[in-house]
């Protein structure tokens, strides 16, 4: 398979990197959660296989057509500047976007019900880095930012940035403590110092999944980052404490059914925004 067709078919990148951070977790017997359960995996099934095989492809086509008519003498026409200045883009349009939109799901109880679905989970694994409503990256602006970049030219620029951006997502969502090993060598302190401050980590990540603040590690109402985790320590959410929460979900959590999870508002129960504990809605300003 050749580059340019990795490249227009980035779901196939996605998935061999996926592959590979489940394997990495079978290796280390943290692939199959003991708290999770059918219902976990068919969220996590259903809602991955929605993501990589319709809405991401469906993102992609649409906004190519959609400029193709709405401006065909733009297309390619960032082709010409350099690397770096695209990759600078993607940062800006696809991963700040993208901390953003997180942060405002936090924020916002009707998107928070489109988010529900990735914090439910009783465990940190790469099994729930697409765990989430499948309107939820419907709507992410990133995606579709994306899809205008690489209109304009910049496709062999994405397929790079792509490559970073889902290692270093799987990696800080990953049962995997990597970073614990990195904390021990006094060597490294120095790179690590910064590089947790700059990425994402399954520490400051996991804090981000923790169950209540009451544990003093769990900070839900901060570390949004995707790829940069440097986003919350210039936006005033970071918390780093290099320690992983005792436990993970939400909060005082309503129980609803697997399908309002992955679909709601199309299935919903009798509320109309699932419940959510009033802490986990007030995000930091």
């Amino acid at each position: 398979m050749n580059t340019t067709m990795l490249v227009n078919n980035p779901a196939l990148i996605v998935a061999g990197i996926f592959l590979g951070f489940i394997l990495l977790e079978l290796a280390c017997s943290s692939f199959r959660q003991s708290s999770g359960g059918k219902r976990d995996v068919l969220i996590e099934t259903v809602g991955s296989g929605i993501l990589l095989m319709v809405t991401f492809p469906l993102v992609m086509w649409l906004s190519g057509m959609i400029l193709n008519q709405a401006i065909p003498d733009m297309k390619g026409s960032l082709s010409a500047i350099p690397w770096v200045a695209g990759f600078a883009l993607f940062l800006l349009l696809d991963d700040m976007t993208q901390y953003w939109w997180h942060r405002l799901t936090h924020r916002v109880p009707a998107l928070y019900a489109l988010h529900r679905a990735h914090h439910s989970a009783p465990y940190m694994s790469v099994r729930i880095v697409y765990r989430n409503n499948s309107f939820y990256y419907l709507l992410m602006p990133g995606i579709w930012l994306s899809g205008v970049l690489i209109y304009l030219g910049l496709a062999p620029v994405y397929y790079v940035y792509l490559i970073i951006k889902m290692t270093v997502i799987f990696a800080a969502h990953s049962s995997v403590a990597w970073d614990d090993k990195l904390y021990r060598i006094r060597a490294l302190r120095p790179i690590v110092w910064v590089l947790e401050r700059v990425i994402s980590t399954p520490s400051t990540h996991s804090a981000h999944h923790g169950l209540t603040a009451e544990d003093g590690v769990t900070h839900y109402k901060g570390n949004f980052g995707n790829l940069l985790f440097l986003w919350d320590v210039l936006f005033g959410t970071a918390k780093i404490s290099r320690r992983r929460p005792p436990a993970y979900g939400i909060e005082h959590l309503s129980p609803i059914s697997w399908k309002e999870e992955l679909f709601w508002p199309i299935v919903r129960s009798q509320r109309s925004v699932p419940k959510v504990s009033k802490a986990k809605q007030k995000v930091a300003q």
